[in-house]
């Protein structure tokens, strides 16, 4: 894998950046071009150049843009295994490379085994055959039948017997923060730190996270050393969503589609008393460990189908992963956040750092302050370059 070309990116919590981007956009051709704002309601197809592929050009760009990601990671690909000159300024996305016409067949080789297999339900992905090789294995190697146990689990929790309710784990993780009556009473927070990512920016990056109920967060990033970066910034004002990542290729954009349902459930999670409320047919599963520590799991659905898992310290109660997905023709979009070091703010815990983590980049936030139950204008919740989201 050509990690230096995977790593271009060092968006704060954005979508694929330029190095997943499959095609060129309308009169671009370039592998870092003036950043432009898709039109909100138009399709991959319509918006780049030539995606002709029957399950993929019907989907907005930022799902699109997920797609690739999926892609890239089920391989172990980077955008310059299928665009001749990704990474450079000679790169033209739209150009039919063999192995982008190969992808084409493999994607619609996907849909048709799923359709006329698994009354087109998405059981064969990328993932499925590939696992990180160019060339799916054929055969086991026998130091794997006889080594360590296979680790990947499955997106599906199975129910599990004889542990704690879904319910019991939820009430816990409460009174682990604090105590429902001071959850509850939660109705906004502002946290500030630094943050960091894949690629070291000179000066590191300062964010500001701000939350107010039931529905309103934002990710705003800025580099004080490194000003031709531009503002990074993510917001979900309850209804709308933007993203500004200024050196990716849509630049500033409107979210639709399966990533709008991931800002959604990121907002109204950043509120714990919420989560049965946001959270339906939930369920407890058997217990695993994360970095040797035991954890209790809960799995649930929040809006449109968007699945959601949450693994909980068996000891401390408190919330250790979030794990979502989101859907694509060719497999589950996974986000995943991971918290620590949780510290008391006017009696509710918070934690103090967290990483972020998607198909094509990783960001570490460590925070310095947190207030809580502080007036936000809501204009932090609009469009990134200060116009209104309506």
């Amino acid at each position: 894998m050509k990690v230096w070309l995977r790593r271009l990116a060092v968006a704060a919590e954005a979508t694929a950046v330029v190095c997943l981007m499959g095609v060129a956009l309308t009169g671009q051709a370039a592998a870092q071009p003036t950043p432009i704002q898709a039109a909100s309601g138009k399709t991959a197809g319509e918006v780049f150049k030539n995606v002709t592929t029957s399950t993929l050009k019907g989907l907005t760009t930022a799902d699109f843009m997920g797609a690739m990601g999926v892609m890239t990671a089920a391989l172990a690909f980077d955008c310059s295994d299928c665009h001749t000159g990704a990474g450079t300024d000679k790169v033209v996305w739209e150009f039919d490379t063999e192995r982008k016409k190969t992808a084409r067949k493999m994607v619609e080789m996907v849909a048709n085994i799923n359709r006329a297999n698994f009354s087109g339900v998405q059981l064969v992905t990328c993932w499925t055959c590939h696992h990180g090789r160019s060339r799916p294995a054929t055969t086991i190697s026998l130091d794997a039948l006889y080594g360590p146990p296979n680790e990947e689990k499955d997106d599906i929790v199975a129910p599990g017997q004889g542990v704690p309710t879904a319910t019991q784990i939820l009430d816990k993780y409460i009174q682990a923060l604090g105590g429902a009556q001071k959850v509850n009473s939660l109705t906004s927070w502002v946290a500030t730190g630094t943050q960091g990512g894949y690629q070291r920016v000179r000066g590191g990056g300062q964010f500001q996270i701000v939350a107010k109920a039931p529905n309103r967060r934002a990710v705003l990033i800025t580099f004080k050393e490194a000003k031709d970066r531009g503002d990074q910034a993510r917001v979900f004002d309850g209804m709308v969503g933007w993203v500004n990542v200024p050196r990716s290729v849509l630049g500033e954009y409107q979210v639709t589609g399966s990533e709008l349902d991931g800002m959604r459930a990121d907002a109204e999670l950043s509120f714990p008393g919420r989560i049965k409320q946001v959270l339906t047919n939930l369920r407890s599963g058997f217990p695993d460990s994360i970095d040797g520590k035991e954890v209790d799991v809960v799995q649930g659905n929040s809006a449109n189908g968007l699945l959601v898992t949450l693994y909980f310290d068996k000891k401390s109660g408190l919330l250790t992963r979030e794990l979502r997905y989101s859907k694509s023709p060719i497999g589950r979009i996974s986000t995943q956040v991971d918290y620590a070091d949780y510290r008391d703010v006017n009696g509710i815990k918070f934690p103090f750092s967290y990483t972020f983590v998607w198909l094509d980049g990783k960001d570490a936030f460590t925070i310095s302050d947190v207030k809580v139950n502080v007036p936000i204008d809501d204009a932090k919740f609009g469009k990134p370059s200060g116009g209104t989201t309506h």
